[in-house]
């Protein structure tokens, strides 16, 4: 089983671990039996965040009483001092602990520094001071954001988007951590659903020796496909690596990864699924796509006002609203017969 270390920080653990987002969707009782059987079959780090409704919640409850046994990390989207302070004691408390492994700025549109104004680097500097947290992250989506957190030398690992489809701009944000010795966190191994082979995805992982992958799990066999994967490791073959070759070229250009942070829409619209459908239909194919209910969902599509909210708040800078109308033509050609998804 291979071993990670997130950069000058002391946690070293195997080379899976556990993004707790998707958790907050099924009941305390199966996400606690799911936590346990994690940390049994030897995953050590778990990753939440206050925005994850209850998964802190549900991370306090499983390993309630076995704190030094494993590494919490959580993140606060907070945007003044008095949040920042409000969500960590909120977090602690949820998790049932007096500190954090690992606490990180979500999703930043800003680096934040000492002096910058903003006063957010000085609460982490002094929550690690009184003992709260022992390490201090942040989390990205844009790149140029991502490197200038890097280049800063404040922080002590990245949390970026990272998979198989990652562009050579992203493989050198991951090198540019390893030179800087900062611990890089992959989150969205699997682009948001749109990658469903998850040798290949975890095969393209071990290329990177300062990579942990927090793969978001849901469902009992999604955790024991990750678990076989700790002693039987994949290797990146040259079958896989053609495979992969291959998939980049099905999802070249711009694509929405489903990550719902342009959401809510003024008009109704479900952004995270609409704009995306074309590829869940070839490469998640489902009845549930093509049901009147979500036929009614597509067809609010019509209803955009371009007003550009969702542009602004894109973390991949996509335009969101072409994507809508461009998903909303195929979906209607997918309806009629015209094109073909399997």
């Amino acid at each position: 089983m291979k071993q990670i270390t997130l950069g000058n920080t002391e946690i070293t653990v195997s080379q899976n671990a556990f993004g707790a987002l998707p958790i907050q969707r099924v009941g305390m009782e199966e996400a606690v039996a799911i936590f346990r059987r994690a940390y049994e079959g030897g995953i050590r780090f778990f990753d939440t965040a206050r925005a994850y409704s209850d998964s802190e919640e549900k991370l306090g409850t499983a390993f309630d009483g076995m704190r030094g046994k494993i590494y919490l990390a959580s993140k606060t989207m907070a945007q003044t001092p008095e949040e920042f302070w409000q969500q960590l004691e909120t977090s602690l408390k949820n998790l049932r602990t007096d500190y954090l492994d690992l606490y990180q700025f979500h999703c930043v549109n800003q680096c934040y520094r000492p002096g910058d104004g903003t006063g957010m680097y000085e609460c982490m500097q002094k929550a690690k001071e009184q003992g709260k947290i022992r390490h201090i992250g942040v989390t990205a989506h844009k790149l140029a954001i991502a490197m200038e957190c890097v280049e800063s030398g404040l922080y002590e690992t990245m949390q970026f988007p990272f998979s198989y489809l990652s562009s050579e701009k992203e493989i050198q944000l991951v090198k540019a951590c390893e030179k800087a010795n900062m611990g890089f966190i992959a989150m969205k191994g699997l682009a948001g659903g749109l990658i469903h082979n998850s040798k290949a995805a975890m095969a393209f992982m071990t290329r990177f020796d300062n990579v942990l992958p927090i793969w978001g799990i849901q469902k009992m066999e999604e955790l024991e496909e990750w678990l076989a994967f700790m002693d039987e490791t994949p290797s990146y073959t040259e079958e896989i690596s053609a495979y992969i070759e291959q998939e980049k070229k099905e999802l070249a250009g711009d694509f929405c990864r489903g990550c719902g942070y342009c959401m809510p829409c003024p008009a109704g619209i479900q952004i995270n699924n609409c704009a995306r459908m074309s590829l869940m239909l070839r490469r998640a194919p489902s009845d549930a796509w093509l049901t009147r209910e979500m036929q009614a969902e597509m067809a609010k599509i019509e209803d955009c006002k371009n007003c550009g909210q969702c542009m602004s708040k894109c973390p991949y800078e996509l335009n969101t609203p072409e994507l809508l109308r461009k998903n909303l033509e195929d979906y209607r050609r997918v309806l009629s017969g015209e094109a073909k998804v399997r």
